[in-house]
């Protein structure tokens, strides 16, 4: 009972989600009711779906589980598979799976987290680039007592954390740990440094927190719905004649051609459009808005200037850019043998993964102004989200 797994994906969340959640109360296990609209499953899924650095996710549920309760499939390709007796053995069968589809990072969540911020995310994913493990914590702020009934001492808080989700690491180092591991672990940074692996400590979250008891869920839900997903979708659409040149600038990529394209800057019609879409997502008006066509100092300019931009400002306002779909109409030149260089560019200049971006063409027919070959048109449109 598994879904297709994507081609070489290189970071997936894999998402613990097969315990019975008895001590949550409730008619079904925690994972699967719901709270502020949504299961938190749900919730979890979007949380990791909606993050630009995740691949692929892999959801472990219980075998019995009704599949009516399965979220559906976002942007990001979401592989169900069946969980283990324990939360080790889960994990494991995660692990295989994900080693499987030949996955370099793994971040280890816990479904119980349903408010995870996209900032924990970030900075597991930061600190995996220099270390095998990184986990998310809270520095414990409270006095710690021993005792039962009465207090029979006091414990030195000095460098005591309070551990949470998502637990990221190297993915080859992690199965390995958790082949060698005897017994049932906390979680997953047990594990691993009993394997001798170092995991950095990043910054977590009080919205991150584990649902426990039934007392949680309003917690999760006043935090859940405080967190609710801001999406933009922009379009674009700009044109460009021919006039003399031997070559076309389009998506930053310098095409052959007998002719070339005119405008103020290089005539990126291409760039041109994405950047309007994301202006447009973003309400902030075009690339005339911000670039003038009479201030002479963009006369000639590199269009990725525009597009950086737009990007930026997209960033300085909390949001990421999710995916972005151009279709250039024209019949000359002929996109299709340069469309995976000008992805590769433009994906570049969004900064997202390849796979994110989609450049195609079209042609008129032989009708209008682009049959007659006398320019280009382009016809964009891009995702925003801020979590």
């Amino acid at each position: 009972m598994v879904d297709a797994i994507p081609k070489a994906p290189k970071t997936s969340a894999l998402i613990v989600a097969a315990g019975q959640g008895v001590r949550a109360g409730g008619e079904r296990p925690k994972q699967w009711q719901e709270i502020a609209g949504k299961t938190v499953v749900d919730w979890c899924v979007a949380a990791f779906d909606a993050h630009p650095g995740i691949d692929m996710i892999a959801l472990m549920v219980r075998p019995d589980v009704d599949p009516v309760y399965w979220p559906e499939e976002g942007q990001t390709p979401l592989v169900i598979a069946h969980g283990g007796e324990t939360r080790a053995a889960t994990v494991r069968e995660g692990l295989q799976l994900l080693r499987d589809a030949q996955v370099e990072r793994v971040l280890i969540h816990d479904v119980a987290r349903p408010g995870v911020p996209v900032a924990v995310i970030d900075a597991v994913l930061e600190a995996l680039e220099a270390h095998p493990g990184a986990a998310p914590a809270l520095a414990v702020t409270d006095a710690l007592w021993r005792g039962e009934a009465l207090v029979s001492g006091t414990q030195d808080r000095s460098g005591l954390w309070r551990a949470q989700t998502p637990q990221g690491f190297d993915l080859a180092a992690i199965v390995a740990a958790h082949a060698a591991f005897e017994g049932d672990p906390a979680d997953d940074v047990e594990v691993a440094r009993a394997a001798g692996l170092d995991v950095a400590i990043v910054p977590g979250d009080e919205a991150n927190l584990k649902i426990t008891g039934p007392a949680d869920f309003a917690r999760a839900e006043a935090v859940l719905k405080g967190n609710t997903m801001d999406i933009r979708v922009g379009n674009g659409f700009d044109v460009h004649r021919f006039g003399p040149g031997d070559h076309v600038m389009l998506c930053g990529v310098s095409v052959p051609h007998p002719r070339g394209l005119q405008g103020h800057s290089d005539a990126d019609v291409g760039l041109h459009t994405v950047t309007d879409a994301i202006y447009g997502a973003l309400a902030e008006g075009d690339i005339g808005t911000h670039f003038p066509p009479s201030d002479l100092q963009w006369k000639g300019a590199e269009s990725h200037i525009f597009l950086s931009h737009a990007v930026d400002l997209a960033a300085s306002k909390g949001f990421a850019i999710s995916n972005a779909d151009l279709t250039l109409i024209c019949e000359q030149p002929k996109i299709g043998p340069v469309a995976d260089v000008m992805r590769a560019r433009l994906a570049e200049l969004l900064r997202i993964d390849m796979d994110r971006v989609s450049v195609k063409a079209t042609t008129s027919e032989r009708l209008g102004f682009t049959g007659r070959e006398e320019g280009i048109a382009a016809l964009a449109n891009v995702t925003l989200v801020k979590p």
